[in-house]
């Protein structure tokens, strides 16, 4: 995972919508896209909800 994709994957899972991540990180909705994609494949899921469900979990994991 990249350090970008991490960023993203941080402010998604906080519930930042697409256009609040490119006004944070000065991308365009486009490179979100691609970046959230990548992070999808390369953690085999398919949407937001299981990337948050994905976060909260290894933050809980994290925290025991």
């Amino acid at each position: 995972m990249t350090v970008l994709e991490m960023q993203i994957i941080r402010l998604v899972a906080d519930g930042a919508i697409t256009k609040q991540v490119t006004v944070l990180l000065y991308l365009s909705p486009h490179t979100i896209s691609t970046h959230l994609r990548h992070a999808f494949t390369k953690l085999r899921i398919s949407s937001r909800i299981e990337l948050t469900r994905l976060v909260v979990g290894h933050e809980a994991a994290c925290h025991n």
